[in-house]
């Protein structure tokens, strides 16, 4: 999420009542999670195993649980017993949440030649391009921005809040989100199909992407040019898919990989680690399709085998 202005180091110190250490001078455009960061952004951190990541990454400003001595001398710490809340205190100053109160929330843009059908709600700051088709019973959450030609079938919602909790000894708290939701032009979402907002970023369905019905894809993910979901595919937050890839029916995709152009994977499999360009793949964890069908007729041959032994 940007800023509408930019922030000084004191002011972000002061909101959150933390003390800080480090560049005085850093200016502060935004905040982001770990995985989307920028230049002049806040990121959190609250467990050794990602203090080097995120020192290391593009933050200029990082809330931390530790006094560490060693940072590069541009960045800045906030020191905060708890990270996580201090993070979502900075979310809930400059994007609380709203409620809606009306068919159409603040900020609402729509093309004349856009179609919206009876029983759609739409949050706040929503756009809607030209040529769209909204179907009976969508919901556009707050920040989402559809493009022309885009299609929404029946019962979809477009930007619900991301799937992200930190474990705490009173149950799970919810990492608020304040990203968006692009809906580029020419893409065809099915029906009851769920596209989470990003958390702190955006999600993104690139141009003349195509999704079938019951299909989820998580927050932050990043989806390229003229893919093809088809049903029950389920896609983690934080992934990025290039273009022309095709995702075959209830096929499972794990957080932070990258599925990179024209790659095929079949149905019922599931993708733990990057997939390389223009393979098919087949399997779950899934390995290359061929391998894994000679893996599959050798299987099949071995009750013969064993009778013969």
């Amino acid at each position: 999420m940007k800023f509408d202005q930019q922030q000084s180091l004191q002011q972000i110190a002061d909101l959150i009542g933390c003390e800080f250490v480090g560049n005085t001078e850093v200016i502060i455009t935004g905040i982001n999670e770990i995985h989307k960061v920028e230049s002049g952004d806040i990121v959190f951190v609250d467990h050794p195993k990602y203090y080097k990541k995120a020192i290391d990454s593009k933050a200029d400003v990082i809330i931390i649980d530790k006094k560490v001595t060693e940072f590069p001398k541009n960045k800045a710490l906030l020191i905060s017993e708890t990270p996580f809340d201090d993070f979502n205190k900075i979310t809930k100053h400059f994007r609380n949440f709203k409620p809606w109160t009306a068919p159409t929330g603040d900020n609402y843009k729509q093309h004349p030649s856009a179609i919206i059908h009876p029983n759609v709600s739409i949050g706040h700051e929503v756009i809607i391009g030209a040529n769209s088709i909204i179907h009976s019973g969508a919901v556009l959450g707050d920040y989402t921005i559809i493009g022309e030609n885009v299609i929404i079938g029946p019962n979809s919602v477009i930007g619900h809040s991301a799937f992200y909790y930190k474990k705490k000894p009173t149950g799970y708290d919810r990492l608020l989100s304040c990203g968006r939701t692009l809906l580029e032009d020419n893409v065809e979402i099915g029906a009851l199909v769920t596209i989470d907002r990003g958390v702190t970023g955006d999600t993104i369905i690139g141009k003349g992407t195509k999704i079938d019905n019951q299909v989820q894809v998580g927050h932050d993910t990043v989806v390229g040019e003229n893919c093809l979901f088809a049903a029950n595919v389920g896609v983690a937050g934080c992934v990025t898919i290039k273009n022309n890839v095709t995702l075959w029916g209830q096929v499972g995709v794990t957080s932070d990989v990258i599925i990179h152009n024209n790659v095929t994977v079949h149905a019922q499999s599931g993708v733990g680690k990057d997939l390389k360009e223009g393979g098919t793949y087949f399997g779950s964890p899934c390995i290359d399709a061929r391998t894994r069908m000679k893996e599959m007729a050798a299987v099949r041959k071995l009750p013969s085998i064993l009778e013969n032994l």
